[in-house]
């Protein structure tokens, strides 16, 4: 059964941080509340990680992952970025969007959507997201806690336990957790498109639910 750990939602404890980042170092995968819907969430290197957010969520290797970023200039390091698109992102972030982009040589292949070469990428606005970003100094894979058969992402950390306990290492609580995903815009065309809105306003991007 995952360990579970209570942090406080504005000042996450840092032994705790600290014992999280450890967790994902060995290859765990991490439920975890950001500034939109809980994640699931490990590092990048680890080949097995994606396999097993795959398994749980019932999606296929054209499913694009998101890459939680502590800033703009880590978002650079990863994916392609334009001036206009830097433009908008540099507006919006940190906030409950993804970005799907070109992804850089810096990534691993098997992150990337296969045909397109993309990945999904963001800059999470909550305290302890930041705090495990800054400990492990480096960006942390995600796809939304969304499971199979299901319309909203879950939100109670116990229920999580409860549900996929026996399938992730860690659950983390940290105060209430909206049910909403993250708005995911495709900036790859030069326009920015609509993939699917969720909880960030849509309005910078001249785009409407």
């Amino acid at each position: 059964m995952a360990q579970f750990f209570s942090l406080h939602p504005e000042h996450p404890q840092p032994r705790l941080i600290r014992q999280a980042a450890e967790i994902m170092r060995g290859g765990g995968l991490v439920a975890f509340p950001t500034d939109s819907a809980y994640a699931l969430g490990g590092l990048t290197g680890d080949a097995d990680l994606l396999q097993r957010i795959r398994r749980l969520r019932a999606v296929d290797e054209r499913h694009h992952f998101t890459l939680m970023c502590r800033d703009l200039s880590e978002i650079g390091t990863f994916a392609r970025v334009d001036n206009a698109q830097y433009r908008l992102l540099k507006a919006t972030t940190p906030g409950p969007y993804t970005f799907i982009l070109e992804g850089t040589r810096e990534l691993p292949r098997r992150v990337l959507h296969p045909k397109r070469k993309t990945i999904g990428l963001r800059v999470p606005d909550h305290p302890v997201v930041a705090a495990l970003l800054a400990e492990l100094d480096e960006p942390i894979l995600t796809s939304t806690l969304l499971l199979p058969g299901e319309d909203h992402p879950l939100t109670d950390a116990e229920n999580i336990r409860e549900r996929i306990g026996k399938q992730v290492e860690l659950v983390i609580e940290a105060g209430y957790c909206g049910p909403e995903a993250t708005s995911v815009i495709d900036l790859t065309s030069g326009t920015p498109s609509l993939v699917r809105a969720g909880r960030g306003d849509l309005a910078p991007f001249g785009l409407e639910k």
